[in-house]
């Protein structure tokens, strides 16, 4: 366990606490942003379609900037407005809506949670954290505590990225804050911190301030929060010298070591990780055409497995490249795969180079070397490939496929 660490670190004194989340929902009251799922939380009355339209917002939240989550949100809601419309739903239609939000599995196992709602509970959702962490498929502590506290008024607390932003430059709290040890420390003052009466409202305002804390306003705002028990009682009570953090032993301080930036100020909070490098892969993928019936040009596309990275999207076939490959050696790979794939004669000097396309995710830098090969009558796969089939542009785009195919 760690050592208990020095008081400055803590909320320790009730009036503080309380003039902390009067002026925070205050805030949270006047600024605020106009979000679907909060109209929806505010004006459901149904307690299950209310945890539902939260439940949606925030999987889809996750790893996922606002701004392009709404209109997915807003496409989702009215396809399925319920929980049992989802679970009615096919695998390959959520695909086909959640595709180019990235993270697939998300919505994968938001439908799996959403069947087993329907068939193992009754269609009730699970009213409490607690409950809901055990029982749905994807749903973490923090996502449970979330839909709980919004949806159904418990008094619990949550902790994602925002507040821990939040709580690090409130608290002076500089030490790793990704460790285990921080974590369940944070964890408690979220807890420790939550509006008894309006817990959904105090957390999503924690959240909304840690959204906006590289605003010069938000951090007056912080300021304001972090001493309010002084400003409002009228207390002279010293601020701690954070350039002198790490001496006593404290675990919540940043080491002595690391260096400290006065300039910055509450932004040297939370300290930043080093961040792991991203692995490199290259990857050789074919755009096969041919012309349709109608005399338009289609493209064979063929699903990825059932699991890992993109499970079950639909892609054009491709083909991992081992590194340090010249250019004629990717056509000959790429040739005497596609050969084997289509049980058709294919030669490298039948691939016409087109380009490449690089795509980041979160842990790989994924670089796409294209080649084209037309045609002149349909491809026939065993019966041991991958699913297959042509489309034409617009069926491309409306298929299942990620946002690295489409620039592809």
């Amino acid at each position: 366990a760690p050592t208990l660490p020095p008081a400055r670190h803590l909320f320790s004194d009730p009036a503080e606490i309380e003039a902390l989340r009067s002026n925070l929902l205050a805030w949270y009251d006047k600024c605020k942003r106009d979000l679907p799922w909060r109209t929806l939380a505010a004006t459901e009355p149904d307690a299950d379609k209310r945890g539902y339209a939260v439940w949606v917002s925030e999987i889809m939240l996750q790893q996922t900037q606002v701004a392009t989550v709404i209109d997915y949100y807003n496409r989702w809601m009215q396809k399925w407005p319920t929980l049992q419309a989802l679970a009615q739903a096919s695998l390959e239609e959520v695909n086909e809506l959640w595709a180019g939000l990235g993270y697939y599995s998300r919505g994968k196992r938001l439908q799996e949670a959403a069947r087993k709602v329907v068939t193992e509970l009754a269609g009730r959702m699970p009213r409490t954290a607690e409950d809901l962490q055990k029982l749905l498929p994807g749903v973490g502590r923090y996502t449970a505590g979330a839909i709980a506290s919004i949806s159904y008024g418990q008094a619990t607390g949550v902790l994602d990225g925002n507040v821990i932003r939040v709580l690090c430059r409130l608290r002076c709290i500089g030490a790793d804050s990704s460790s285990p040890a921080i974590i369940d420390w944070l964890w408690d003052m979220a807890n420790a911190l939550v509006d008894r009466s309006r817990p959904g409202d105090f957390n999503q305002a924690l959240m909304e301030l840690g959204a906006y804390c590289h605003s010069c306003f938000s951090l007056q705002v912080e300021k304001e929060l972090a001493f309010t028990s002084q400003k409002l009682f009228g207390k002279s009570v010293p601020e701690p010298d954070v350039e002198d953090c790490g001496v006593g032993g404290c675990t919540l301080c940043p080491p002595a070591t690391e260096p400290w930036d006065s300039s910055l100020g509450v932004t040297n909070f939370p300290r930043k990780a080093a961040k792991k490098q991203p692995r490199m892969m290259r990857t050789a993928t074919s755009v096969l055409e041919r012309r349709g019936c109608h005399g338009a040009l289609e493209y064979l596309i063929v699903q990825r497995p059932n699991s890992g990275l993109l499970a079950g999207l639909w892609e054009f076939p491709s083909l991992p490249l081992s590194q340090g490959l010249q250019e004629e050696e990717q056509r000959k790979v790429l040739a005497d795969h596609l050969q084997v794939w289509t049980g058709q004669p294919v030669t490298a000097r039948d691939l016409r180079f087109i380009g490449e396309v690089v795509h980041i995710f979160s842990h790989i830098h994924q670089t796409y070397v294209v080649y084209s090969l037309s045609l002149d009558r349909d491809v026939t796969l065993g019966p041991a490939s991958s699913p297959s089939r042509w489309v034409t542009e617009e069926e491309f785009h409306a298929s299942a496929v990620s946002t690295a195919m489409k620039k592809v």
